[in-house]
This record gives C-alpha cells, structure tokens and sequence, in this order.
C-alpha cells in the first residue's frame, strides 16, 4: 500500500458513507409512509363506522351519498399512491443491501446525485428517465 491507494481508499469511504445518508433517508420516507397508510386506514375504518351508524335504517340523500362516494374514492387514490411510493422506497432499499443503489437500471451507468437527493428512490438516470417518458 503505497501513496496511490490512500486517494482510491477516501473514495471507497465517501462512497459509503453516502450510500449510509441516502439509506437514512430511506428508512425514514419508509416509516413515514407506513405511519400515513396506519393513519389513513384507521380514519377510514372510523368513518365508514360512523357512516353506518348514523345512517343505519335510514335514506341517504343523493348528496351525502356522493359526497362519502367521493371521500371514499380520494382516500383510495391516496392509499393507493401511498402503496406506490412504499414500495419504491423499499425496492430502493433492497438495492442498497443487493449493492446496486444508485445505478440505472436501465444503462448501469451512475444515476446523478442531484436526482437521487431529489428521488432517493430513483430507478433510472436522468438520460434513460427521458428517453422511458417520450415513449
């Protein structure tokens, strides 16, 4: 070990000492979306309780109706965009354990820093990400 490998050694530790900040911010988005989706479902559960309580033997009027229609569809759209994000999260986690994270899925080429500080779940380079949505 000479002078040389003291430059390739600071690299290595940057390396990983950024990949332990962007798992950090991981696991905190991850626990962060599962305390959503645990609050989200309990207020659900509450208010289609509440719903047939007091609606129990009784005729909606087409308005309330919608109206929890429409309620029950947003928290859907939300759960389900929740889920989504979730499971990115955790994909990207499974990158870092597989030694993958930060890679492109696409190219293997270096996803760029300011995209994954953007989308620490990021897939694809910002080349390869553009290149996917003109299709």
């Amino acid at each position: 070990m000479g002078v040389k490998d003291a430059p390739q050694r600071k690299e290595v530790t940057t390396v990983i000492a950024t990949l332990e900040i962007y798992r950090k911010r991981l696991e905190e988005e991850q626990a962060r979306l599962k305390d959503e989706l645990a609050q989200l479902a309990a207020a659900s559960e509450a208010e289609t309780g509440e719903s047939l309580m007091e609606h129990a033997g009784y005729g909606n009027h087409q308005a309330d109706d919608a109206t929890e229609v429409f309620e029950q569809a947003k928290r859907l759209a939300l759960q389900k965009n929740l889920q989504g994000l979730l499971t990115q999260v955790e994909d990207a986690l499974r990158r870092c354990d597989a030694g993958t994270y930060g890679l492109c899925e696409s190219c293997g080429e270096p996803i760029e820093a300011a995209r994954l500080e953007a989308r620490p779940y990021a897939t694809l380079c910002i080349k390869c990400k553009s290149r996917q949505e003109r299709r």
